[in-house]
């Protein structure tokens, strides 16, 4: 297990609510046991504890496969999938405006990442998340840009910053 470093988000006087805008643009992973405690990365919305993360064990399956992970997915209101794994994921007509956008990759019928990149609140993230079976399974996050791992507490903080700054409006497309 790793161990937490003290460090809080730029935006900690802007927390997210329980029911704020998740912003985000990640590749998602099965967490292997074997991350350790990785150098600090800083960027517009603080500096985050990430993950040392063995090069084999970032691109270990998921225990859903892909066409069950694909199924739960369709099955979400607004969620259109297509069989080569990718999806879009949008907002209802009477609330705010969200969008995610997302690739599911697998390797042996196995899920190996989800391609995640948008904003929702955090409860759709969850149902999401649901669909690759957390919170049974653990799951670490790569930020895209910084080739960072961090553990999904980390995640969620940054997320929650990045909605809180209103990144999330820079995620969607026109």
């Amino acid at each position: 297990m790793t161990k937490a470093i003290p460090v809080e988000p730029a935006a900690a006087s802007r927390t997210a609510s329980a029911d704020g805008f998740y912003a985000f643009e990640v590749s998602l992973h099965r967490h292997p046991g074997e991350a350790g405690e990785g150098s600090p990365h800083a960027d517009a919305w603080g500096t985050w504890p990430t993950l040392a993360v063995p090069r084999e064990a970032a691109l270990g399956p998921l225990a859903v496969s892909g066409d069950e992970a694909l199924e739960r997915l369709a099955a979400e209101p607004r969620l259109f999938a297509e069989p080569d794994g990718s999806f879009v994921w949008t907002s209802s007509q009477d609330g705010p405006a969200w969008q995610v956008d997302g690739n599911l990759l697998e390797r042996d019928g196995r899920v190996v990442l989800l391609d995640l990149k948008g904003s929702c609140p955090r409860a759709e993230f969850d149902r999401l998340l649901a669909c690759v079976g957390w919170p049974a399974e653990p799951l670490m996050f790569q930020l895209v840009r910084a080739a960072v791992f961090l553990d999904e507490a980390a995640f969620r903080r940054h997320a929650a910053a990045r909605g809180a700054a209103g990144d999330g409006q820079a995620l969607r497309p026109d």
